[in-house]
């Protein structure tokens, strides 16, 4: 599903839409070049989990943890992995924990994500502030969220 937010509060309105529906070790996977607003996108993710705390990149740490919302969340930028050569990182303790994991560039090491997840794109447009989003579920416990959300963003 296709969307377009207009400026940075509308992408986390959206963001906290979707993380109102997310439970304990649902992944949600971001895609977009630097400065698409990936990071916007989840702190407004953060929002509605309840996390009080400043939401950063966690570029230079590869994950950034926030436990102090109704379920932990696990911020994960995989950027630098891009030349990782089968570095065992323990991610998959993060996935099937108890928290909502979101990984930024997860292309870089496809093979250690989970089967399923929430897929998000954001793309910016010509008018800087304005984003296309798409959203995709892959796999069936994400399936609920796509036919909430194309319910109430029609």
């Amino acid at each position: 599903m296709k969307l377009i937010t207009k400026n940075e509060e509308e992408t986390r309105k959206l963001a906290a839409y979707l993380g109102d529906q997310l439970e304990g070790g649902m992944t949600v996977l971001l895609e977009g070049q630097l400065g698409a607003g990936k990071t916007t996108f989840t702190k407004g993710l953060a929002e509605s989990l309840g996390i009080r705390r400043a939401v950063k990149s966690p570029t230079y740490t590869l994950i950034k943890e926030y436990t102090d919302g109704r379920l932990p969340l696990y911020h994960m930028d995989l950027y630098r992995m891009e030349d990782a050569e089968d570095e065992d990182l323990g991610l998959e303790e993060y996935f099937f924990g108890q928290g909502v994991t979101v990984v930024e560039w997860g292309k870089f090491m496809q093979e250690d994500l989970p089967e399923d997840y929430l897929y998000v794109e954001l793309k910016a447009s010509e008018a800087l502030t304005e984003r296309e989003i798409t959203v995709t579920a892959v796999g069936e416990k994400y399936k609920k969220i796509m036919e909430r959300l194309e319910y109430d963003y029609k």
